[in-house]
């Protein structure tokens, strides 16, 4: 490569291809993710068990301690923000490895109303 190719992997976001004229606007489709706080928690933490085996054992352990609040039954709003907080971290530190967990937790705090 000498540097001025468009060298992507894979692709985040929404990919259009517009043909004709006088095109305006776009329609979209949303994907499935969880609309229920519950099952959106609940994806969160199975995305989190994967994220698990990706990571270094110091981010494991970050990631070990959040899971234990997400898993507590009655857990105060504060810890579950904090948690919340430490996964959206780890995830942004390993890249797009993390992406899915990053998007999963922004939804979590939005259906939650964080």
């Amino acid at each position: 490569m000498t540097g001025d190719e468009d060298f992507r992997i894979g692709q985040v976001g929404d990919n259009f291809q517009v043909y004709g004229t006088n095109n305006i606007g776009k329609i979209g489709t949303q994907n499935n993710a969880p609309q229920d706080p519950q099952a959106a928690l609940q994806e969160l933490i199975d995305l989190v068990q994967v994220l698990r085996g990706r990571v270094r054992e110091d981010d494991r352990a970050v990631l070990d301690e959040s899971l234990d609040a997400l898993t507590e039954e009655d857990v105060e709003r504060g810890a579950l923000r904090r948690a919340l907080g430490s996964i959206s971290g780890v995830a942004q530190l390993v890249g797009e490895v993390g992406l899915p967990v990053a998007e999963a937790v922004r939804r979590v705090l939005a259906l939650f109303g964080m």
